[in-house]
């Protein structure tokens, strides 16, 4: 699903707010960061009110990161994992992780690439749950937000001046963020590699 049919299931769900709501959780399935975007510029333009696009944002993002979660700890009850992965070890990385759930959700939710493996390592080690979840829900509050209220005064800006051409504005703008996560990962392991 692109963001343009993403944007074309907004607009087919017309005012019915349970179709809205289920297109945004959808779009944040498949990319949570354009899901964003499209729907502030959805919420600039008067399609989507702005508490339910919020909402369906965090509903869909915190989902799909117990999702994650989820899967990590399915792996874990498989015969096939606990060879690959010792006990003793396993037992080593839950301590390791238990203390530090908090700070591993939030640095992994502001990092492009470490969502996926970081959550669903967590899973596998069965660090706790209610903190994970909270961890999870204070990084989505934080993180999308900001790029919403950004994403949303950006829009207003884009319909005043482009127009009809704010779509390629928002193309041009979610580039940007993919480009800047991407660059920010590359530079996070140069750095890494220069550590001692």
């Amino acid at each position: 699903m692109t963001l343009i049919s993403l944007a074309g299931l907004l607009s087919a769900a017309g005012s019915n707010k349970l179709l809205q709501a289920t297109a945004v959780i959808t779009g944040t399935f498949i990319l949570e960061d354009a899901a964003t975007l499209l729907a502030a510029m959805q919420v600039a333009s008067g399609a989507l009110s702005l508490p339910l696009a919020l909402g369906s944002l965090y509903a869909g993002i915190v989902l799909g990161d117990l999702g994650l979660y989820g899967l990590g700890w399915l792996s874990g009850k498989h015969e096939w994992a606990r060879r690959m992965v010792p006990k003793h070890r396993r037992d080593l990385g839950h301590s390791w992780v238990k203390q530090r759930v908090f700070p591993l959700v939030m640095i992994s939710r502001f990092v492009p690439g470490l969502r996926l493996p970081t959550y669903t390592t967590l899973g596998f080690l069965h660090a706790p749950l209610v903190q994970f979840a909270l961890a999870a829900i204070a990084a989505t509050l934080v993180w999308t937000s900001g790029l919403f209220f950004v994403s949303l005064h950006l829009g207003v800006l884009m319909m005043h001046y482009l127009g009809i051409w704010r779509w390629a504005g928002l193309a041009v703008f979610l580039l940007i963020i993919i480009m800047v996560g991407r660059l920010a990962t590359r530079l996070y392991y140069i750095n890494r590699k220069d550590t001692p």
